[in-house]
């Protein structure tokens, strides 16, 4: 703090905000530079349709299925007899749990039908396929 006389026998304060500005910036530069790392997320070549976007809840249960043929649920890998327990035990806890698969565009049909039949078995009947948007050449077709 600065203090001064104003001549008429008072003082007069001042805060110096400088140091707390600098100390903001650099805190936005590093929370910048490290948030993009933070992110984390499995490398799946979705196909591409042309459709409209649907709203997907916040709660979601996503099934992946990577171009290796891995399984994953909520990031973890899984192997498909792992997950003939894990689904069950989903839809006997949320009956209207809604499922979205999400699977790699190289993944066969036979895999992902094979998944929505796990699905269908465990009382899910609520499922949707996430997609990517379609690019100008895919809608040309």
């Amino acid at each position: 703090m600065a203090f001064s006389s104003d001549g008429q026998g008072g003082m007069m304060s001042d805060i110096n905000v400088t140091p707390f500005v600098d100390v903001m910036l650099v805190l936005l530069i590093i929370f910048m530079v490290t948030a993009p790392l933070l992110t984390t997320g499995l490398k799946v070549d979705l196909p591409r349709v042309d459709a409209p976007p649907i709203e997907m809840p916040e709660e979601q249960v996503l099934l992946v299925i990577d171009a290796q043929g891995r399984y994953f649920l909520a990031d973890h890998e899984f192997t498909f007899a792992e997950l003939e327990e894990k689904i069950p035990a989903i839809a006997k806890a949320n009956p209207d749990q809604e499922v979205f698969l999400q699977a790699d565009g190289t993944v066969p049909y036979a895999r992902v039908a094979e998944l929505m039949g796990l699905c269908t078995r465990a009382g899910i009947v609520r499922m949707g396929m996430v997609t990517a948007p379609a690019g100008p050449e895919e809608t040309e077709r």
